[in-house]
């Protein structure tokens, strides 16, 4: 018997009041249109897999980047993060849109609010939409729920756009998201914009660039910002974690840089869709979205640079990186002059601030437990303030980062490219570290081990961001090493020692036992 697959169909209403866009069951389109569903995701993977902009992927031949990374994702690869995991991170911070997630309801409340990005105006976002498909769906498709939750979201919220994310299960029963979002548009006069990452075919890194894909395909460039100056900048891969936006743009305010959209970290939909009208852009994540930054090169002749706030002397390099782009596209030659006094002012402050803390710092030892550019670009920071770096992880930085790190810790820099629980532990336990930064995954590792820990990953409550993120980020290592709580973990509990003299005691008491002859066996 052929499978039977939902595909979209406008039928006019009985009542003649227009075209309602009903579903239909096609028993004959479930072979082309499953077939072109899959092989489109697949190309799409393809893409994103080879992406010449990846660290990973541009020291290749011409030959082996057309492969791509053609390895086999491997059982429990998608354990820290699948796919749809990645893609929601990557667009959960556009703050005025719909994020509507079709397939079961256990996806949408594993993805909602994994991390901490905030917003300075609407909170759409904060709010979870899903599909909750049960196993009717499952057995006669999903596409019809999915478009009367599209329009009950528009009824209710009439948001500027809705994003609507594919999930594992809808995947694999061929609903066509695609289709579905295209009726919805057409019949509601509003963008939908279909995210097809399903969790099963990737990491949460390949999830991130799938979201790029459709912000690249579905809505930048799609509208027109109402001016235009030389001094406007797209800040790519930056997710306004804890605030973090808010500690830069007072920097580029005074130097009179507009960031013209930050993707995704507190944005609104429109400012993304303007986003191709920028002079230059920043990457500051490269893993998750550098293939936007590169298209949108090659498209619109935006140049960009990959950079990092994290860190007195990378933010100095950053605004004067952005400063150059902007003169060489057509700014006022001064604004590097203006540019130089910002950063002379703000570095003297900082490390005035950080200053104060290196004599309570002196002789300590601190253990990296993180990623990316965090791996390097804090190291600088926490070396001039006193502390000893013993060791940095490097399990998702690239070769430019790994350089980096022997750069400032020297060619026998200790970096640790898989450390389990037990090895942070023993070193922890062992004093070769006085407290460890690390992600929130690791903290019961230092609290069993008794030790300073601070969370320096995207769960945290704190920016550490630019100059005055690298103070903060000062202040509250000063408060985990020096916290009360640490010398009183350490001792033994009061019922421990009264109970260790206590039996001391009656074992002094006790008559001497001695062993009773063995009897010889007989013979």
């Amino acid at each position: 018997m052929r499978p039977r697959i939902l595909a979209l169909s406008p039928v006019v209403a009985a009542s003649g009041a227009g075209a309602d866009y009903r579903l239909r069951l096609d028993r004959e389109a479930i072979g082309p249109c499953k077939g072109t569903l899959m092989s489109s995701l697949s190309t799409k993977i393809q893409d994103a897999l080879s992406e010449p902009g990846c660290a990973r992927n541009v020291n290749k031949s011409e030959a082996e980047r057309r492969k791509g990374c053609t390895k086999q994702l491997q059982p429990g690869g998608a354990a820290g993060g699948c796919a749809f995991d990645g893609a929601k991170i990557a667009l959960q911070p556009v703050t005025d849109v719909a994020h509507l997630v079709h397939g079961p309801i256990a996806c949408e409340g594993n993805s909602w609010d994994n991390r901490s990005s905030v917003s300075s105006g609407p909170d759409l976002w904060r709010r979870s939409f899903t599909t909750d498909m049960d196993e009717m769906n499952i057995v006669f498709g999903g596409e019809k729920r999915l478009y009367k939750a599209i329009r009950e979201v528009v009824e209710k919220y009439d948001p500027p756009a809705i994003f609507v994310y594919q999930t594992c299960v809808p995947a694999m029963i061929g609903d066509d998201i695609n289709a579905v979002c295209k009726a919805a548009a057409r019949r509601f006069g509003k963008p939908v914009i279909p995210v097809n990452s399903p969790g099963f075919v990737g990491s949460k890194n390949l999830g991130s660039k799938l979201a790029g894909e459709a912000l690249f395909e579905h809505v930048i460039g799609t509208q027109e910002p109402d001016i235009t100056t030389p001094y406007d900048i797209n800040l790519v891969g930056e997710f306004n974690l804890s605030g973090e936006l808010w500690q830069v743009k007072p920097l580029l305010d005074q130097l009179g840089i507009r960031i013209l959209s930050c993707i995704s970290g507190d944005a609104r939909y429109r400012d993304i869709a303007c986003s191709h009208r920028a002079k230059a852009a920043m990457v500051v994540c490269s893993k998750a979205l550098i293939n936007v930054a590169r298209k949108m090169k090659e498209r619109y002749g935006i140049p960009f640079f990959e950079g990092s706030f994290y860190g007195i002397q990378d933010s100095s390099d950053s605004l004067r990186n952005i400063a150059r782009m902007l003169i060489a596209r057509g700014a006022p030659t001064e604004l590097m002059t203006r540019t130089e006094a910002v950063i002379s002012r703000e570095e003297a402050k900082a490390w005035a601030a950080i200053d104060g803390f290196k004599p309570r710092f002196a002789g300590k030892k601190a253990l990296l437990v993180t990623g990316g550019v965090k791996s390097w670009s804090v190291v600088a920071a926490l070396q001039e303030a006193g502390l000893e770096i013993v060791g940095t992880s490097v399990k998702k930085s690239t070769r430019e980062d790994k350089e980096r790190i022997k750069e400032l810790m020297g060619q026998d820099a200790h970096m640790i490219e898989e450390m389990s629980a037990r090895q942070m532990y023993e070193m922890l336990k062992d004093a070769k570290a006085d407290i460890m930064l690390s992600g929130g995954k690791s903290q019961f590792v230092a609290l069993k081990a008794a030790m300073p820990w601070l969370d320096i990953n995207q769960e945290r409550s704190y920016a550490y961001l630019g100059y005055a993120g690298m103070v903060k980020l000062m202040e509250e290592i000063d408060k985990a090493l020096y916290n009360p709580i640490w010398d009183q973990l350490r001792r033994p509990a009061p019922w421990e020692s009264v109970s260790h003299s206590a039996c001391e005691g009656r074992m002094r008491d006790r008559p001497a036992v001695h062993a009773a002859p063995r009897l010889q066996a007989a013979e």
